[in-house]
């Protein structure tokens, strides 16, 4: 098992920037793919943004290419999404996953959750 814990969310004005950070738990953290989604109030979960297991694999919702990026340590055990220029229809509770066998993707994902950390983007 791992557990997830986000951090780096918080109000920005549309145009700034946030670095979202995903800390997992255990030894094995380099076993798991790693993805972020966020979910707007009123609306689904919706896909972000994943990592392979070794960080040389990233990808991206249409929606976010260009503005976010994904990364990881691994020996710090730890995710990162950076956002940039951020626009109000960002604004969610942004959630880490966890996936040992598949990437997560658009209707695919692991069995871990973070607690989320929520992003508020004013206009």
């Amino acid at each position: 098992q791992v557990q997830l814990v986000e951090s780096g969310g918080g109000l920005v004005q549309a145009g700034g920037s946030l670095r979202l950070s995903c800390a997992a738990s255990g030894r094995t953290f380099s076993r798991y793919a790693m993805g972020w989604f966020r979910q707007a109030p009123g609306k689904e979960r919706e896909f972000v943004a994943a990592i392979n297991w070794s960080g040389n694999g990233v990808y991206g919702a249409d929606s976010v290419k260009g503005r976010f990026t994904m990364s990881r340590d691994n020996a710090k055990n730890t995710v990162y999404l950076q956002i940039n220029n951020l626009k109000p229809e960002d604004t969610a509770v942004y959630y880490c996953n966890a996936d040992q066998n598949r990437v997560p993707a658009a209707g695919t994902s692991g069995d871990y959750w973070g607690q989320g950390t929520q992003v508020t983007v004013s206009s």
